[in-house]
């Protein structure tokens, strides 16, 4: 009872409370991210080794197995490996134990990863090492069509100057397009040439890695002025690779374009796109865990026209998939079924309690039980997603069982000739410890969400939390604010057998209303103990 004595002394500082839940609750919710789903943190690391042409048992043998063995015996916390060989691509899922450093697993895999390569074979790259979040998901889909350029200029484009455009859009990341053609200096050997020359395939080989290469050299002073020494064999012509020597066989040097043809092509082509039944490419939109889809996919529209305006003339693009829709329709659909709940809860306590003023407290007291969730969410790192305002939408009718409960009762000790702060006091007091035990009950059924473990933690409580702050709010709000709302609200309220002394149309319609629908109420309520006492006369029956 001290804190309604409290809020009755101080009703200036309630105000003051109650403002600031406000400008918080409205500030948290325009600075949270905003997902159709909460972030799912599942400490999974991907290790992906490619090398082109290497069969799926040849991968698994001398690349992946190699993989495996250094990872489980060098890297910390791992749970599990699992992995896939396809032909040219080795994958690797590491599952880590809960509460595992993932930075500093993934330096110990890179380093791993740089000692394990030197048994692979010659020349396979580094792995690509991703932190894999079931957040990550597409978003947007952005296609790359045109009449006059061809896939491999649109791929070429897509990759090199698209995608470094949309990299500056903070929380989003994009694979490698879909579809085109990826450029490459192809080197077609000539089988007859080679064995005309005793030469090997592995010959050109050793022949393009000693030969394409950027070698520093420094400076040179040469009087008063430095030069910059250029040293590089990288051919810049695709016609200067041919003249790259091959070996000295006979008193003569091979040169390259002897052996082979070296053309400006393309690699082997594995997946096709089409637009408008044209070849085209299409780049995927990705979110990162920590990023709102919302914000992603509208800084990815936004910067669609600047692309335009520097990419080559005749390359259409357009964003064909586009996942904030489906964000936007949901989240407004929950908050759309949250306004319906709330409305018909101002309607029941308009109706049964026949008060205006009544039916302002409570719905005073509930949006600030949920903006005070809305704030706890944000402080803890939870986002505005299906799940949480969900259980928001779930506690706004439990919500209303706190301030409902105190201002009936408020009502009752009205009714009995109390002066409005007895009432207030006394209204408090009767139901103080039912209303604490029925908001811990409601509590109490969601404690076995901390339990959880896995996708379904991250899913359940975010929702959980949202639920029993707001309930606990309620409470409290019904302790402090109610009181406050009640003694100013209601002081000029009517309360007797009589209708008012020069009241208004509409208090006199309201008195007229309360008083029938009281006189219909008390008739059903005695026909209802009649019949419940029949029913305890027939037990058995029953």
């Amino acid at each position: 009872m001290w804190i309604v004595r409290f809020a009755l002394r101080r009703p200036y500082t309630v105000g003051v409370m109650a403002f600031l839940i406000l400008m918080m609750g409205i500030m948290a919710i325009r600075s949270m991210m905003v997902d159709i789903f909460p972030v799912i943190d599942i400490p999974v690391v991907s290790v992906i080794w490619t090398y082109p042409g290497l069969s799926a048992a040849e991968m698994e043998k001398k690349v992946t197995y190699l993989s495996e063995r250094g990872i489980s015996s060098s890297v910390n916390g791992v749970e599990r490996i699992e992995s896939q060989s396809q032909p040219g691509i080795g994958i690797l899922r590491i599952y880590f134990e809960k509460g595992t450093d993932i930075g500093a697993a993934i330096a110990q895999m890179s380093a791993v990863a740089g000692t394990s390569i030197h048994g692979m074979p010659p020349g396979i790259q580094l792995p690509v090492i991703l932190q894999f979040n079931a957040t990550n998901v597409p978003v947007a889909q952005i296609t790359m069509s045109s009449k006059t350029l061809s896939e491999e200029k649109i791929f070429d484009y897509a990759l090199n100057f698209i995608r470094l455009r949309l990299f500056t859009i903070p929380g989003l990341s994009t694979p490698a397009p879909f579809g085109g053609k990826q450029r490459e200096i192809v080197v077609d050997a000539d089988p007859k040439a080679l064995q005309a020359n005793g030469l090997s395939p592995v010959d050109l080989l050793t022949a393009l890695q000693n030969s394409n290469l950027i070698i520093p050299a420094g400076t040179a002073r040469i009087g008063s002025r430095e030069y910059n020494v250029e040293l590089n064999s990288s051919p810049d012509a695709v016609k200067d690779f041919e003249k790259i020597p091959v070996k000295w066989v006979n008193g003569q040097v091979v040169l390259l374009g002897q052996v082979a043809k070296v053309s400006d092509g393309y690699a082997d082509q594995t997946n096709i796109v089409r637009v408008d039944r044209k070849r085209a490419a299409y780049l995927s939109i990705l979110k990162k865990s920590n990023a709102s889809t919302l914000m992603v996919v509208e800084a990815a529209k936004e910067m669609i026209p600047v692309i335009k305006e520097t990419a080559p003339d005749g390359l259409d693009l357009k964003v064909d998939f586009d996942q904030s829709v489906f964000v936007e329709n949901s989240i407004e659909s929950v908050l759309h079924e949250a306004i319906i709940g709330a409305i018909l809860v101002s309607l029941m306590i308009m109706f049964f309690l026949g008060s205006w003023r009544s039916m302002v407290i409570v719905c005073t007291s509930i949006p600030l039980s949920i903006l005070v969730g809305i704030i706890v969410l944000k402080l803890t790192g939870n986002s505005l997603n299906i799940m949480t305002l969900g259980g928001l939408s779930l506690a706004i009718g439990m919500l209303v069982d706190d301030a409902t409960v105190e201002v009936e009762n408020i009502h009752r000790n009205r009714a009995l000739g109390k002066p409005l702060t007895i009432a207030i006091l006394d209204g408090a007091q009767q139901i103080a410890v039912p209303a604490l035990m029925a908001t811990l009950a409601i509590c109490i059924v969601f404690f076995p969400v901390v339990l959880l473990t896995g996708p379904s933690k991250y899913l359940f409580q975010a929702m959980a939390l949202s639920v029993v702050i707001s309930m606990m709010a309620s409470y409290i709000l019904s302790r402090t604010l109610v009181p406050v709302l009640a003694r100013m609200l209601m002081a000029s309220e009517h309360h007797g057998t009589e209708p008012p002394v020069n009241g208004s149309r509409f208090n006199n319609f309201s008195f007229k209303f309360n008083k029938e629908r009281d006189r219909r109420f008390d008739k059903f309520r005695d026909r209802y103990g009649r019949l419940l006492h029949s029913f305890l006369k027939n037990r058995a029956a029953v």
